[in-house]
């Protein structure tokens, strides 16, 4: 069901330009993409007035993850798209930011088998966002919207 494509996006994703224009870098991904570990460096460009890391930034370096995993694994027969997005700022952010975005396997499989049953279903992620010493500085959770092209033909799978 992968789609051979991904394998080169994820080769190029550092360079995406908001990406590299924030300091964020994808710093690990397992190879059958069900899990990437992102970081955020402080830098003088992605900080905000008071020293601490732009909102902007530590948001962006969430937005991607969870549609690219469901849409790599499920592969181009289905529609993934973020429904909604919100994200909690708990501490002042400084230094390296980490976040780890995985779905397991048995998920994956469970949300493949809904939206053939279903042609459509919305799922629900969470995310902590952690400094160096692993306090969580931020909370990002997404809704992902995932559907079946057969569904929207309207032909059977």
């Amino acid at each position: 069901m992968k789609n051979p494509k991904f394998g080169k996006l994820i080769r190029r994703i550092n360079l995406y330009p908001p990406f590299l224009g924030m300091g964020i870098r994808v710093k690990s991904h397992r190879e059958d993409f069900t899990r990437f570990e992102v970081e955020l460096k402080a830098r003088w460009y992605n900080r905000n007035l008071f020293g601490t890391h732009f909102g902007g930034a530590l948001y962006s370096m969430c937005d991607p993850f969870y549609v690219f995993i469901i849409t790599m694994n499920l592969g181009p027969d289905y529609i993934v798209w973020d429904k909604t997005a919100a994200i909690e700022f708990l501490k002042p952010a400084r230094g390296t930011i980490l976040a780890v975005f995985e779905i397991s396997n048995d998920l994956l499989e469970s949300i493949h088998i809904e939206v053939d049953r279903l042609g459509k279903n919305t799922y629900h992620f969470e995310t902590e966002l952690r400094d160096e010493s692993g306090l969580v500085v931020a909370r990002v959770k997404k809704e992902v919207y995932v559907r079946s092209k057969a569904a929207v033909r309207g032909t059977p799978r």
